[in-house]
């Protein structure tokens, strides 16, 4: 219940008689004993533990439940050679390269300006 993962499983039940008239049930799955399936399942998608069976058919009356099969594999392309292949160009968006032409020589004048205020009030001529 935590990832969300249906599966479907199927199991044989046998139902067997002891000599002292106890009915007991065996769970069977690929012809080997196995658990009841509400007792110590786990999901195989996530290994929750927290999960939940429904009734027989339940799935094949709500079509909507089953997983999607994954998509055919896409065939393989032939390869093409090193030379033959082009790298699209990336250019920089013209907002930033257009801030760093400006801003730039700017940014070299502002600071030119203020080392020559500063340094002519220390040394007056």
């Amino acid at each position: 219940m935590r990832c969300l993962h249906v599966w479907e499983e199927d199991y044989v039940v046998r139902h067997l008689t002891d000599d002292y008239g106890n009915e007991v049930k065996i769970w069977l799955r690929a012809g080997v004993t196995v658990q009841p399936p509400g007792s110590d399942m786990c999901c195989p998608g996530c290994g929750a533990y927290h999960v939940t069976s429904f009734p027989t058919g339940y799935l094949s009356r709500h079509p909507e439940l089953v997983p999607v099969p994954a998509p055919a594999p896409e065939p393989e392309l032939p390869a093409v050679p090193d030379v033959m292949v082009r790298a699209p160009i990336v250019r920089a968006a013209l907002p930033g390269r257009l801030l760093l032409a400006v801003g730039l020589p700017v940014a070299l004048f502002v600071g030119y300006e203020l080392y020559e205020n500063m340094t002519r009030a220390v040394h007056p001529h």
